[in-house]
């Protein structure tokens, strides 16, 4: 009885886990740690962005695995963009420039909860 008791305990804790939010990896400060040498081609806009801003934008692209990760660098990178100056043609190119994929708008006004609610 008491072993049966324990596989159930131990199938309902896992399923439990299984479909539990994941917790997010990444900080605010790491999505600005990966970016910050990004920001003066974002704010001038002239040029391609240097490469130090493009392993930045790869590294970022790659630790925000989880929808909890990606919502956490949506907010963070619109905060930051509307606290500095933001060449907004420079913020649409840099994923392409940088050859990499994000599933938001590199903008002021992206709405995060559109994407990840």
């Amino acid at each position: 009885m008491k072993s049966s008791n324990l596989a159930v305990s131990a199938i309902a804790i896992f399923a439990l886990l299984l479909v539990s939010e994941p917790v997010a990896a990444i900080t605010c400060s790491d999505v600005v740690k990966d970016l910050s040498s990004c920001i003066k081609y974002l704010g001038n806009g002239v040029g391609s962005p240097p490469t130090a801003c493009c392993t930045g934008a790869s590294n970022l692209a790659a630790a925000a695995s989880t929808t909890a990760d990606k919502k956490i660098a949506c907010n963070c990178i619109k905060s930051t963009a509307q606290s500095i100056k933001v060449n907004a043609a420079a913020a649409k190119a840099l994923p392409g420039l940088c050859r990499i994929t994000l599933p938001f708008a590199v903008s002021t006004s992206v709405d995060c909860t559109k994407y990840f609610s």
